[in-house]
């Protein structure tokens, strides 16, 4: 996503995780058949992104600490606006309004040396009112087709991997098999992990290593690494849910496809992507467990989960080491569910959707214990919606820094010292419950209140438990 950036403005960078809040919203509408890259999506222009965009322009605002940053940063963005109202097509009346308010900001600060932080705010919150809807204007195009395109580019590549696919298949005389039949007569059945209907050519020899608690998984020259802890994780994993390789011949290639998925998704910076994959800490998840019977966490990965079964995002990947597909793809009839989603607003309210659906259709004890972060300011609209769920039964916030996440590439060679890190923000937990699982999983004050206590920061780090 830099490359966005750099057209608007060489001094903007792209904000983090701005190309994975991209794949989390377009695959809420997504139709394709790439696990990864959207192709398929009605609208095609994402607006999220286009705000986002927006939202740095002319220059990237963060809120100063001292005066002397203040009126640094008011500096900048005047003469960031004026810059970019000369540099594009703007209408007369635009171009004026921002050059009169860059120029009367100047004089002002060429008089004001000694100006108060409170001034400086003012005055830059004053310049941004007056500039910003002329300045959008100015730019709203250029980002929509620098969007669009990120999307055609998207599809353009996932039709290229269908058809390398599919010309792979055809080597191995593999055929595309016809969808399975909808059951005539449903019934409630166990619910087991993804099994793939087409079966795969074979995989590649991949050279494992171990060496100093860190396993690396080599396939010609490019080696992927996770710590030996995760590693012994995955193959138990695999050992539990995976039906056709018994002998484990396949294992080590689908560990590496399966890195190499999540590498691909995050990118190679590790600044990036973590607070899609953070995950509640192993004391959490046991007193969920014990307490409410929670037995199944809604939003997870082969490496960040607790339980044997969960839902993730990537089925062909992740299937065979216990996931059960996208959480929205998923209509479970009973049981005590977790739900830490990644922080989508798009995606979070589509899963209060779809946990609605499901409380609305079944008879059958069912509930959902949901983390997310306490926004308020404003409110999310998922917030909003899961406060005035008519089967909200219990709400309350852990404080920020009272509480904490395990990092989000856990599975990677991390310091004990930094597997868990204090929330800075609050997370809001609510209990969506129909009446039956209400009935069965009652958040009574005293539930609560060891939900809270096993939420406390721990010392020592608590290492991640096996899955149950």
């Amino acid at each position: 996503m830099i490359y966005v950036y750099i057209i608007l403005n060489p001094d903007i960078e792209a904000p983090i995780d701005s190309f994975n809040r991209w794949l989390l919203e377009r695959k809420v509408v997504d139709k394709g058949k790439d696990p990864l890259l959207p192709s398929d999506c009605s609208p095609e222009l994402s607006q999220s992104l286009v705000h986002e965009i927006m939202n740095d322009i002319p220059v990237k605002l963060v809120k100063p600490k001292f005066s002397a940053d203040a009126r640094k940063q008011l500096f900048r963005y005047a003469e960031a606006a004026k810059k970019m109202i000369e540099s594009r097509k703007a209408s007369p009346e635009g171009r004026k309004v921002v050059k009169w308010n860059v120029e009367d900001t100047f004089k002002w600060l060429r008089k004001r040396h000694n100006a108060s932080y409170d001034d400086y705010l003012e005055r830059l919150t004053h310049l941004k009112r007056q500039c910003e809807p002329h300045l959008y204007d100015a730019a709203e195009d250029s980002v929509k087709g620098i969007v669009n395109k990120v999307y055609k580019i998207s599809a353009e590549n996932a039709q290229k991997i269908q058809e390398k696919t599919w010309e792979l298949f055809k080597e191995h005389n593999i055929a595309e098999g016809n969808p399975l039949p909808e059951p005539t007569h449903p019934r409630l059945t166990y619910c087991y992990a993804v099994q793939l209907s087409i079966p795969s050519p074979r995989l590649p020899v991949i050279e494992r290593v171990l060496e100093n608690e860190v396993a690396q998984l080599r396939y010609k020259t490019d080696t992927l690494k996770m710590n030996q802890e995760h590693f012994w994780k995955m193959e138990q994993l695999y050992g539990l849910n995976c039906r056709d390789d018994p002998r484990f011949d396949s294992f080590l290639a689908r560990v590496w496809c399966l890195l190499k998925r999540y590498q691909s998704y995050f990118g190679m910076n590790q600044s990036e992507g973590k607070g899609n994959q953070g995950a509640l800490t192993p004391s959490l998840m046991e007193c969920l467990h014990r307490v409410f019977g929670v037995t199944f966490e809604c939003f997870a990965s082969p490496f960040n989960c607790y339980f044997r079964q969960y839902c993730s995002a990537f089925p062909d990947t992740d299937g065979f080491f216990g996931s059960r597909g996208p959480f929205l793809d998923f209509f479970p009839t009973s049981g005590s569910f977790e739900a830490n989603p990644p922080f989508s607003d798009e995606l979070m309210e589509a899963m209060v959707d779809h946990m609605e659906s499901l409380l609305t259709e079944t008879n059958e004890p069912l509930s959902f214990i949901v983390f997310i972060p306490d926004w308020r300011d404003p409110p999310t609209e998922a917030l909003i919606r899961l406060e005035s769920s008519k089967f909200m039964r219990k709400s309350f916030v852990c404080p920020p820094f009272e509480h904490e996440y395990r990092h989000g590439f856990q599975h990677l060679p991390v310091a004990k010292s930094e597997m868990s890190s204090k929330a800075v923000f609050g997370t809001l937990v609510i209990f969506l419950q129909n009446e039956a699982g209400n009935k069965r999983w009652t958040p009574t004050p005293e539930k609560i209140k060891e939900l809270v206590m096993a939420s406390k920061p721990k010392d020592p780090i608590s290492t991640p438990s096996p899955p149950s």
